[in-house]
């Protein structure tokens, strides 16, 4: 049985294509001569996803400064995006993954443990690319209180 490829600090990322919540497909090529921030999470609605994302919200001018673009991705569908997006004003864009292929590529789809219940879900983390598509920083198990300016720090 052979390991199914996962990322790694320093090495390029292979290309994957999601729907984006621009009715569109996003692909990380796209992003080529960028900065790239992915942050993976749970689920669109949610307290600390919704923290999360306002916060990437709230700073994305200064990460636009840093020729950095955000993106969000998680595996709820477009319709889930498409509102959140508009209850938040969230100002880039949401991919679905909603069957956790680039979700298990990053190592983030996890057994997790919610009000007694265990399930497989997303592990909330977050991965900075360079311009060239290579894994520059990661962070995982992520707690949202003053992650996004560490991010931008790192940047």
């Amino acid at each position: 049985m052979s390991q199914k490829e996962t990322v790694e600090v320093g090495k390029k990322v292979p290309n994957f294509t999601l729907e984006a919540s621009n009715g569109k497909k996003a692909s990380l090529s796209d992003y080529l001569g960028k900065k790239l921030v992915i942050y993976f999470y749970p689920k669109d609605m949610t307290p600390g996803c919704t923290a999360e994302s306002c916060d990437f919200r709230d700073f994305n001018g200064q990460f636009g400064q840093k020729n950095t673009e955000v993106i969000g991705i998680s595996p709820d569908d477009l319709a889930s995006h498409e509102q959140f997006i508009g209850e938040h004003k969230l100002p880039f864009l949401l991919l679905s993954d909603t069957d956790h292929e680039v979700s298990e590529l990053f190592g983030v789809w996890k057994e997790r443990t919610w009000d007694g219940k265990t399930f497989m879900g997303i592990e909330r983390s977050t991965f900075l690319l360079d311009e060239e598509g290579k894994l520059a920083k990661e962070w995982r198990q992520v707690s949202v209180d003053g992650h996004v300016k560490e991010v931008l720090a790192a940047i």
